[in-house]
C-alpha cells in the first residue's frame, strides 16, 4: 500500500503549467479562450511575492498568472485547489518549526469566511489571526 502523500509532497510534485484552448463556456471563462493553468509552485512563488500587511484576491491572482502566460484567463478550479496546497504544506511546515517569516504567507489571498477557508484542515482562526497581526 502506498504512503498518502503529505501536502508538502503536492506542493513539491513536479507538474508542468499549461495553456489549454476552452471549447465551451467553463466557470467564468467564455468558449474559445486560452486558459491556464498553473501548479502549487507557480502560486507559492505568486504568494511569497505579496508584500506584508497586503491582501490580493484570487480573481487578481488568477488575473496576474493569465497575463504573465499569455493566456486569457487562469483556471479557477486548480487555482483553487493549488491555493489549498500552498496553505496547507506551509502550514505543515509551521508545525515541523520554520519560523512564519520563512513560510509564503498564504492568509494574504484567503479570505476567511471563503469556501476554500472552511476546508482547511487547521481551520479559519489562523488565517483570521495572521491578517489582524499585519493590519494593526
Amino acid at each position: 500500500m502506498t504512503k498518502k502523500k503529505s501536502w508538502l509532497d503536492k506542493l513539491n510534485e513536479k507538474i508542468e503549467p499549461k495553456i489549454k484552448r476552452i471549447e465551451t463556456d467553463f466557470a467564468d471563462i467564455p468558449a474559445g479562450s486560452n486558459m491556464f493553468i498553473a501548479t502549487p509552485q507557480l502560486i507559492d512563488q505568486y504568494v511569497k511575492e505579496i508584500g506584508f500587511g497586503k491582501r490580493i484576491d484570487t480573481k487578481t491572482l488568477r488575473k496576474d498568472l493569465a497575463l504573465e502566460h499569455n493566456a486569457d484567463y487562469t483556471c479557477p478550479v486548480t487555482t483553487g485547489i493549488f491555493l489549498r496546497i500552498v496553505a496547507e504544506a506551509n502550514h505543515e511546515k509551521l508545525q515541523q518549526g520554520q519560523s512564519l517569516e520563512k513560510i509564503t504567507p498564504f492568509w494574504r489571498v484567503i479570505e476567511p469566511n471563503s469556501a476554500l477557508a472552511k476546508k482547511l484542515s487547521f481551520g479559519q482562526e489562523f488565517l483570521i489571526q495572521q491578517i489582524d497581526e499585519e493590519s494593526e
